[in-house]
């Protein structure tokens, strides 16, 4: 199939065929042709397999058949977690919509209020938004979503785990006149994407797409034993310093765990980018930059800070602090291997680790590969994950008694 196939306008034709984009990736040639027959869409795809274009493809082509009459606010809605994802997208959407007439937008937190005006006071007909500030414009009627006419709501798995639930919900509900809705997610397994799409969805066409081996990469991925802190940090030295090492992104838990990495790596000379949350927006936008420039080919972040990042040829993600659980460990390394490329996902594993380590091979369903770096070898063996909790029987027995009272 190509995209000549998909019945879309010259226009964005002409502006697919300049990004270099040749043919339709699995998830766009499946939701493509149910938005643009006017259905709901509930999908779900890996990550770097295109699902940006698979929503705004058929946006773009739905505001050109259907021009607008009257001025006001945006006909199209994009709601999305972080600021970096909203950027990307925004970035995009201008590439494909760039041959239009279409006026585009994108509200974000981290940002001066006054800087979003003229999206306000003048015609809008796309708008990219995280939910936290776009509440707050609502709350204050400066922006109203009786106009919106298709709702997006990409990576709903994430806002839904960042508490967005009510904002979303709210959102959903002022944006009464909406023809379709699409909502995007990693995975759609678990209850509250069910739930959630359940109450603001109507029939919606449930696309799983698969990435294709052209879309996939390949992701290689290890482990390496670490004795101590001191070990960790001179094997994550040697890493960073190899030749095959391009551009990497370097995952810790915590703001706390950053800073002091990130002062750790430059007393080695090595110099590093660096997000993490609550962060100034010229200052996050500054160290993408940066990072996509190679300025700084190592990135170092925590897991909320990295949601949306969109880097293509990233070599390696290297995760010095172990994820806290087995679907972040998953989502950490597919900032790597995009877009048919090959990548690296390396873990530096202490002792106290093992137990998440065991849980991320149950998940992933493979034994992660033990290595070593000559003469940064591990002295210690590897530790025995952390036996399960065997149930009190009594405290069973209670349980069930209280149960049996409150039935009474």
């Amino acid at each position: 199939m190509q995209f000549a196939d998909l019945d879309l306008d010259k226009k964005i034709l002409n502006a697919i065929d300049k990004a270099g984009y040749k043919t339709p990736t699995s998830i766009q040639q499946l939701a493509i042709p149910e938005a643009m027959a006017g259905r709901d869409i509930l999908a779900s795809a890996p990550t770097g397999t295109g699902k940006t274009a698979a929503f705004l493809l058929p946006s773009i082509q739905y505001l050109l058949d259907f021009p607008r009459r009257d001025p006001g606010f945006a006909r199209v809605l994009i709601m999305t977690p972080t600021r970096e994802l909203a950027y990307q997208i925004h970035e995009q959407c201008v590439l494909f919509a760039a041959n239009t007439h279409l006026k585009i937008g994108v509200v974000t937190g981290g940002i001066n209020y006054g800087s979003h005006k003229d999206i306000f006071e003048k015609n809008n007909d796309i708008l990219i938004a995280t939910p936290g500030r776009l509440m707050d414009y609502m709350k204050t009627e400066e922006f109203h979503a009786e106009n919106v006419e298709i709702l997006i709501l990409d990576e709903a798995d994430r806002m839904l785990d960042m508490g967005f639930r009510s904002e979303m919900m709210k959102i959903c509900d002022e944006a009464t006149n909406r023809r379709q809705c699409f909502l995007f997610s990693a995975t759609l397994e678990g209850d509250s994407v069910e739930r959630f799409a359940d109450t603001i969805l109507n029939d919606p066409a449930l696309l799983e797409a698969e990435s294709s081996r052209k879309e996939q990469g390949k992701i290689l991925q290890w482990v390496h034993l670490a004795d101590s802190r001191n070990h960790k940090l001179d094997l994550l030295e040697a890493i960073l310093k190899a030749e095959d090492m391009s551009k990497a992104i370097v995952f810790v838990k915590t703001r706390e765990k950053l800073e002091e990495l990130v002062g750790l790596l430059v007393a080695r000379d090595i110099k590093t980018a660096w997000l993490r949350g609550e962060m100034p927006q010229d200052k996050r936008m500054a160290a993408m930059a940066n990072f996509q420039s190679g300025r700084a080919n190592i990135l170092v972040a925590t897991d909320v800070a990295a949601r949306g990042i969109d880097v293509t040829d990233i070599s390696h993600v290297i995760n010095y602090d172990m994820p806290r659980t087995a679907d972040i460990y998953v989502h950490r390394i597919g900032r790597t291997g995009r877009a048919g490329k090959k990548g690296v996902a390396i873990s530096l594993v202490e002792a106290h680790d093992v137990g998440i380590l065991k849980k991320i091979e149950r998940y992933t369903e493979q034994n992660l590969k033990r290595r070593n770096i000559k003469g940064l070898e591990a002295q210690h063996k590897e530790a025995k994950p952390p036996a399960k909790k065997k149930k009190d029987p009594v405290k069973i027995k209670a349980k069930k008694k209280l149960k049996k009272k409150a039935k009474k």
